[in-house]
């Protein structure tokens, strides 16, 4: 990545994972972080962004005067003068040259090199593990996601092109292309980078090539590299006349109206309580779903909190909020087991409090008959309150022990809990 605050600096970096456009007020500051950590270099911090949990906005210009004081002296010195002799332009026509220039998102297909004007790209994520698919759709509409609470279609940019289909796999990035309230995430074998090109190397698509209709949607070529590499650049506008993106955004119509369909008919069940099932140790358990806020993955790491109380396994960043995590089976006396990618996170909340418990497995929203719901056995006052029911599903030779998430953590463990939230 080259930085140019007065003295170009090329910084090589493990990864460009993505492209983002956040609005200014987003970037929250350092300070309720400064305690924990070394935030000496950081000048904010973004939550939730790109896929990520948590991106931490990096100070160069402090990086720089630290760590390279003498280019950094040199560039306060020399910077205009060094800018304009490597430019070649007066630094006061430096607003004019950037008028010149193009600034570009490139990704691959099949090998071939295309772009995308940055004005047109919203934002670049990864392929999430899961997709919905949409019934009945053509089979180039790859489904819907959710992004930024709404719902966002995906198309393929290899079935824009009649490509043969290929796996998804980690490379693979969703490169989102708005054309005003309208979005549809378009799937690329993978990103390249992100592209500042002068105009002067930029050609019209020659009119020999050039098509009318669904296929226009490559408009420019780029020639860089003394014109050994050669970038096509699609237009956003062309993009959403395709027959192929119109059917994404019709299927997202189409699932919208489906699904408001399908709450509107379902008005449940009075002789059945509709529990989420999860495994722990050997066990099968059970929570009403109306009381599961959510279900998430397990992170890599946790955050282990100093002095918090001995039942929290960390907290994690969930949209923002921090999270308190307690792992289950030590809640229930069970023994541990390593971290796997089974487990998951069930959040409640509990008494004002959003928590998480980890559980070995979440596997089945079930339907129970009211019938089927007996008192569990009294075995001890806080089994009893905390396991009070049991379901016995004879005829499939289960039992599930019902939870009574109210009684997962006591008031005196909920206010411990209350100050990590915050």
């Amino acid at each position: 990545m080259v930085i140019d605050l007065g003295q170009p600096l090329g910084f090589v970096v493990d990864k460009v994972a993505s492209v983002i456009n956040v609005e200014p007020e987003r970037i929250e500051g350092v300070e309720e972080i400064r305690g924990t950590i070394d935030s000496e270099l950081l000048t904010g911090v973004l939550k939730e962004v790109g896929g990520y949990s948590m991106v931490m906005v990096l100070d160069f210009a402090k990086l720089i005067a630290q760590e390279f004081a003498e280019i950094a002296a040199l560039a306060r010195q020399k910077g205009p003068a060094l800018t304009a002799a490597h430019e070649g332009v007066e630094v006061e026509g430096e607003e004019e040259a950037d008028g010149d220039e193009l600034q570009l998102v490139s990704f691959s297909v099949e090998e071939q090199e295309y772009a995308i004007d940055i004005a047109g790209v919203q934002e670049i994520v990864q392929v999430p593990e899961s997709i919905v698919q949409v019934p009945n759709s053509p089979a180039h509409v790859l489904g819907l996601i959710t992004l930024r609470e709404r719902l966002l279609p995906l198309v393929s940019l290899r079935s824009l092109f009649a490509l043969a289909p290929r796996e998804l796999d980690e490379k693979s990035r969703i490169v989102v292309v708005t054309l005003g309230a309208t979005a549809v995430g378009v799937v690329t074998d993978a990103v390249s980078e992100v592209l500042r090109v002068r105009k002067e190397v930029v050609d019209p698509m020659p009119p020999m090539l050039a098509r009318d209709g669904e296929l226009s949607d490559i408009n420019q070529i780029c020639r860089l590299d003394e014109g050994k590499r050669l970038v096509s650049i699609l237009s956003a506008d062309n993009m959403f006349r395709h027959s192929v993106v119109k059917d994404a955004l019709e299927a997202l119509e189409n699932m919208s109206e489906h699904e408001h369909d399908e709450i509107e008919e379902d008005g449940g069940n009075e002789d059945e309580e509709q529990m989420v099932v999860f495994h722990l140790d050997n066990g099968e358990f059970g929570v009403p779903i109306e009381s599961v806020q959510e279900i998430v993955r397990v992170p890599e790491a946790l955050t282990h909190v100093p002095k918090a109380p001995s039942f929290v396994e960390g907290v994690i960043n969930l949209r923002g909020a921090v999270l308190p995590v307690i792992d289950q089976r030590k809640r229930l006396d069970l023994p541990s087991i390593e971290r796997n990618d089974r487990q998951r996170i069930m959040v409640f909340l509990l008494r004002g409090v959003r928590t998480g418990f980890i559980v070995d497995a979440v596997t089945e929203v079930l339907k129970i008959p009211r019938d089927a719901i007996e008192e569990s056995p009294h075995l001890s006052g806080e089994q009893a309150r905390l396991l009070g029911r049991v379901a016995n599903l004879e005829r499939q030779g289960r039992m599930i022990q019902l939870i009574e998430p109210d009684h997962l953590i006591d008031d005196e463990d909920t206010k411990s809990l209350a100050s990590l939230a915050t």
